[in-house]
């Protein structure tokens, strides 16, 4: 006790005290301290302290037991050391030869181990020694008796009322059957009262540190839930945070991009045919297509059941892409390989959202007439896209860019365990290629709720 509550300074001097008042304990029948003796006092004083201080190390909280072997190792080294100081006077005294007496004191002692883990177990087998003692090894009985009734508080501390109540008609039993001795006459009703109460009292305080137990581990929960709540909280507000965001930018975006479509639309009066007003009628219907795009990412945030719209495929996404490139000025060749349509949904989602960015990288920092191959095909177990873009025409100002264009593409790569890599070619042009592996994306796909199909930009969302 007092290695576990106090300090080096007091341990010190006390394990000394210790040390010289059970050497003049074990001396005093006329043991004489050789050199094989002489390690008996100090390591008697050692153990103890070692045990306080092992104990005095903080546990961490888990469910059920906690799990520390070491722990288990050193009551059944203390097990072993009560058995055998208290016996070992007294082996030659019985009916085993010396060394059988020794090993079973020891034998008895190493039941203590399993007190933590197996209480049920290390009852049983303490009650069956306890019966033997009395009837064979008269000197390890009252001892054997004592660690019985401590695994019997252990056993108390965990199980229920039922099982405590046979616990305690067999120790009863048990007790009266090794402490008893004589004739009947010799059992009055305090004797019997006294043996009750001796065998009811590692219950009761058994009983007493569970419920204390109980009520650390419920205060535990209890603030594990409060900090999970919390987290919930935050992550809501969060959330809500971000809703407003994504308003805030929906309305300035859609103002600016409205304006953009009533302007083009009027311009068009004015140059009613030629080159001119194709493009004019490819800025109005993007326009038109953006919005629309805007107000659907706008319902998922504000109420994911609003998000049932009808959107394209993926492969008619790319396509479409491919067509307003080349309809901006690259040159852009598409080959998309069949087998990349039976690809996972999440999978050639997030390839198609891929192949937009990567283009619109090009159109921004290559300019018109740039020749461009979009590539998507499956290789192996990935589905593999690729962007290569040639040399620029001539040389070119670059437009505005948030520069979170290829960062978000690798982010999307990550999310189903992907990679991907852009930069020069060496040849003066842009290389972009990502890899997405089929299995990790199937297995995203079979996380999706399906209480109904989701348009694919909206699965590949949630997924990310």
């Amino acid at each position: 006790m007092l290695a576990y509550r106090g300090t080096w300074r007091w341990i010190a001097p006390a394990a000394v005290l210790t040390a010289a008042a059970t050497a003049i304990n074990l001396a005093d029948p006329g043991i004489a301290f050789t050199s094989s003796t002489w390690y008996l006092p100090l390591g008697m004083s050692a153990v103890p302290v070692v045990i306080g201080r092992y104990l005095r190390s903080p546990i961490e909280p888990v469910s059920g037991v906690e799990r520390r072997p070491g722990l288990d190792l050193l009551l059944a080294g203390g097990g072993v050391a009560f058995m055998v100081l208290d016996t070992w006077t007294e082996w030659d005294g019985g009916q085993l030869p010396v060394w059988a007496a020794g090993w079973f004191a020891i034998g008895c002692g190493l039941t203590a181990g399993l007190a933590r883990s197996l209480p049920a177990t290390a009852f049983a087998l303490q009650a069956l020694l306890v019966l033997l003692a009395d009837q064979n090894a008269g000197f390890a009985a009252n001892s054997m008796q004592g660690l019985f009734l401590v695994t019997l508080g252990v056993f108390a501390m965990r199980a229920p009322w039922s099982w405590t109540a046979v616990a305690y008609l067999i120790a009863s039993g048990v007790t009266a059957l090794n402490v008893v001795e004589g004739e009947l006459s010799h059992v009055t009703p305090p004797r019997v009262a006294a043996l009750l109460a001796m065998v009811a009292a590692p219950i009761v305080i058994g009983r007493y540190v569970g419920v204390r137990r109980a009520a650390a581990d419920l205060e535990l929960a209890v603030a594990e839930e409060a900090r999970q709540l919390i987290a919930e909280r935050a992550r809501a507000d969060l959330l809500a945070e971000r809703e407003r965001i994504a308003r805030d930018v929906h309305d300035i975006v859609a103002h600016h991009v409205a304006a953009m479509v009533l302007r083009a639309g009027a311009a068009q009066y004015a140059a009613p045919s030629g080159p001119v007003a194709e493009a004019l009628s490819d800025i109005r219907s993007t326009g038109h297509q953006v919005l629309e795009d805007l107000r659907g990412l706008l319902n998922v945030l504000r109420d994911p059941d609003l998000a049932h719209l009808p959107v394209a495929a993926p492969e008619e996404v790319v396509r479409d892409a491919v067509e307003r490139m080349n309809a901006a000025g690259l040159k852009v060749e598409l080959h998309l390989g069949p087998e990349a349509e039976l690809a996972p949904l999440v999978a050639r989602a997030s390839a198609a959202r891929i192949v937009q960015e990567g283009l619109t990288n090009v159109l921004k920092h290559a300019g018109p007439g740039t020749s461009a191959v979009v590539e998507l095909g499956v290789a192996g177990d990935s589905l593999g896209v690729n962007v290569l873009s040639g040399a620029p025409p001539g040389p070119r100002d670059a437009l505005p860019s948030s520069g979170q264009g290829i960062a978000g593409m690798r982010e999307r790569a990550r999310a189903l365990g992907g990679d991907l890599s852009a930069g020069p070619d060496g040849a003066g042009g842009w290389r972009l290629a990502a890899t997405l592996p089929l299995e990790r994306a199937d297995r995203v796909c079979a996380e999706t709720p399906s209480r109904r199909r989701l348009p694919w930009w909206r699965e590949e969302s949630e997924t990310s």
